[in-house]
């Protein structure tokens, strides 16, 4: 991976500010993920949490007024320090179909590379999301890295609900 500026905070591309989500991002965070209509949708509290505890593992992207429009939110594995884990990736709709989410997703991973090192990234995606599969073949194709699949929590494993299975995306090594 490419190793960004030490100074990522206000990165910027030629349609948007790249940035750490803030405490005060939470609610508009929430608000994005809700209307994206495919997330599992966490508690807004939660949302005010991961902009705190996990913003250095985290990205956000602004309009010209500083109001988010996507984000990305990721974590390190406790046991696997290499490993960034994506929790979630979003675009409003007013900016989808632009490259978004894939140019967060790699400032994102450029940026934990520099700070803590890198070897690989996960995510979960449902069989039915193309978006996100789409997203991450993607990115392992533009960082000609290896991709893999496989089950990580089969569907009958969530309690009280129908649910596809999660299939575990390990990408890498880097």
């Amino acid at each position: 991976m490419t190793a960004a500026p030490a100074d990522f905070a206000r990165a910027r591309s030629e349609f948007l500010s790249i940035d750490t989500p803030r405490v005060e991002d939470g609610a508009a965070i929430w608000r994005i993920a809700r209307d994206s209509e495919v997330l599992d949708l966490n508690s807004s509290y939660s949302y005010l949490l991961w902009c705190r505890d996990f913003a250095a593992t985290s990205v956000v992207a602004r309009d010209e007024n500083g109001d988010p429009i996507a984000f990305v939110t990721g974590y390190i594995r406790p046991d696997r320090p290499e490993t960034l884990v994506v929790w979630q990736v979003a675009v409003d709709q007013a900016h989808r179909g632009k490259g978004l989410a894939a140019t967060l997703l790699d400032a994102l991973t450029t940026r934990v590379a520099s700070d803590q090192g890198l070897t690989s990234v996960e995510t979960t995606i449902t069989p039915d999301n193309t978006a996100s599969d789409r997203l991450f073949t993607s990115f392992a194709q533009r960082h000609d890295v290896p991709l893999e699949h496989e089950v990580l929590f089969d569907g009958a494993l969530f309690p009280g609900e129908t649910h596809l299975p999660e299939v575990l995306y390990r990408i890498g090594p880097f």
